[in-house]
Parts: structure tokens; sequence; C-alpha cells
């Protein structure tokens, strides 16, 4: 892969440089010392992934995050000295579309280097994303799912948000907007790597003004909570409605996969809810909101102008599984004025496919 580094330390720019050139499968195309070289060489030259540090002169690793992103758009990983002690920069370089961030490997006294190994893993990772990205969960088998369980009690109404690049500021403006005391539990999946998944979930609730939990195994939701995804494997609903983790399909490069815990929400809880889908690169979610969209579910996908990326809600309007596309600056809106609606309780809600199929053919 092609890698450039954008860094104002002379042995932090080594130390990546050393880092990036131990594996064959990389070179390095270009350094910048600041977010404002890395901004012009970046617009010359894309590379395939930016290493890009948060504290530099002139401009910093978060406004060069955003003006490439807007410019010249390329994968971005965020290598800084300390990611616990810049969780807030960190969180608004994601919001810019930062797909992931890592501590910058060091150079030891003796010239020996520490922490390159966990640096190519990320690489690896991105690589995946952008180059041999997997087909979307579901995708091997598009067969009809099987009924939904019969409801065996009143069931709160449920809120279901995917996201991932750009996905952090994106969440934080939808669930501030989001009005206090709706009777229903909020599920959010975000990419995002398990270490960091607590702290988007305390800056979430700083920048949302809103508490937000950390899901735990086998919690089942209750309206009122706003839940997070925090482990590097998938979150499903299981038959008992409650939130579990799972680490397959192991093949899903996508962590948490948004498609894994729609799907999971389509077999297994029988009220109909909203689901939305933000910004993000490729397709993960598309084939869930499908399932949902395909339950009765009111599906919402974010549009282009409004998304950093605009990869996964675009699949899933392509799939027609999006009933609306909205602006950022509308979805909350839309997501309450649903969820208050009365379609929510309509003939879809609730019932398996084979009533509805019954249904559809009294009815021809």
């Amino acid at each position: 892969m092609r890698i450039a580094i954008a860094n104002d330390t002379v042995m932090a720019r080594e130390a990546l440089r050393r880092a990036v050139l131990s594996s064959p499968d990389h070179e390095v195309v270009w350094m910048a010392a600041d977010g404002a070289e890395a901004i012009a060489r970046a617009r010359e030259e894309p590379p395939d992934v930016i290493l890009m540090d948060l504290i530099m002169p002139r401009v910093d690793g978060v406004e060069a995050t955003r003006r490439i992103m807007g410019e010249s758009p390329c994968a971005i990983l965020v290598v800084t000295a300390s990611v616990s002690g810049n969780l807030s920069r960190v969180y608004q370089a994601m919001g810019y579309g930062a797909l992931d961030a890592i501590d910058t490997p060091r150079l030891g006294p003796r010239g020996e280097l520490s922490g390159a190994a966990m640096l190519l893993n990320k690489i690896q990772v991105i690589g995946r994303l952008i180059g041999r990205p997997d087909r979307p969960a579901g995708e091997r088998d598009r067969a009809t799912p099987a009924p939904l369980p019969p409801v065996a009690d009143e069931l709160d109404p449920m809120i279901v948000i995917g996201a991932s690049t750009g996905g952090p500021q994106a969440l934080a403006e939808i669930l501030a907007r989001l009005p206090a005391g709706l009777e229903a539990a909020i599920i959010v999946v975000q990419h995002v790597d398990a270490a960091f998944a607590p702290g988007l979930g305390q800056w979430l609730s700083e920048q949302a003004r809103r508490p937000i939990l950390m899901i735990e195994e086998g919690h089942r939701p209750t309206a009122g909570e706003i839940l997070l995804a925090v482990t590097d494997d998938h979150l499903i609903l299981d038959h008992d409605r409650r939130l579990r983790y799972s680490p397959e399909p192991a093949s899903a490069c996508y962590r948490p996969s948004v498609d894994v815990f729609f799907q999971s929400v389509a077999r297994n809880w029988p009220r109909s809810g909203v689901a939305t889908l933000l910004t993000g690169m490729f397709h993960d979610g598309a084939q869930g909101m499908l399932a949902l969209h395909r339950r009765g579910w009111h599906t919402i996908a974010q549009d282009e102008t409004s998304s950093v990326v605009w990869g996964m809600p675009r699949a899933a309007i392509e799939l027609g599984a999006a009933d609306e596309v909205l602006h950022l600056d509308h979805i909350a809106e839309a997501i309450t004025r649903s969820l208050r609606s009365s379609n929510l309780a309509g003939p879809r809600a609730g019932r398996t496919l084979a009533e509805e199929a019954s249904c559809t053919r009294a009815s021809d």
C-alpha cells in the first residue's frame, strides 16, 4: 500500500517510516511536517492511507483531516503520541472521516522500534476495507429470513443507528436533537476499535448532553436508554431479545458489523421501529436495513451532501431499503415523527412473513 506520513516531529516521522517499511507490502510515498503540507501533498499525490498526527503547527490533524476528506478523500489513520490523552481531538478527527487511531511507535535509545506490529495490524485492517471489502453480511444467503417469533409480551419501540466514517459527529448531532423522554430504546453500532469505544461513549455523552450506556452482555433494551456497542465482536439481538456479542461471522472486516446487528433485530424483534444508516465507507448496513424495511420498519439514510463518505447510505438507497433520504439536520426530527406516528403500529408490525403473504394473497 502507498502510505503517507504527517507528523511535525522528526523522530516520530522516522519511527513511522521504519514501521511502514518493515513490511514489504508498503511504501512511503511522502512525509509532511504539518497539516497544511499534508493537505497540499494529498491533493497532488493521493496515497492509500495517511498516518495523521493530531498536534501540529499551522494546521493540526483535526483540521487537516476535515480538509483532506472534503478535497481529496482517502483513508486516514490518526497516529499520535497519546490517544488516551487526546480523546476529544481523536473523536473530532473521526467525526471528519478518520477511520481509527493508535499511539505512535517509538524509537529507543539504541534505535529499537516498539509499537510497529500494532500499527501494521491497523494498516492491514484498513487495507482490507479500502481494497478487498468483504461481501455484506447476508449477501451469501438472500433467501427470505425465518418468520419472527410470536409476540410474547409488550415490547418498547426501538431505534437502531449504524455509522462508520464520520459517524461520531453525526451521532452526536442526532442524539442531541432527539427529545428527552422518547419512549424507545436507542441502539448505536459505530465502527470503532474496542479500545476507543468507551471513550467514544463518554465523548458522545458530553457532546449530546445525554447519558450513553455501554452495552453489556445479556442486556435487554429498555425504553429511554441510549446504548452503544463496545467490543470488536459483532452485536446481535438473540431470540430472547437480549443483546449479545459474537465473533461470527469472522469474515466480516467491518466490526462491529451494522448488517449483522440489523439482521438479528429483523429476526428477533417483532415490533417495528426506526432504522437509520449514517455516513460511512462501502456497504455495511445496506442488507440489514433492507431486512428491517421488509419487516415494516421506517428506514432513513443520510444524504450525500451531509455525509463525510456517502458509501453505506448510498448502498442502502440503491437496494431500495430507505424510506427517506435526509440531510443530517433533519434526521432526528424524522426519527421522532416516525416513532410517534401510527405507522409503526400498522398492519405489518409484529407479523410473520407467512402472515404478510396471506394478507397479500387475500388482497389480490
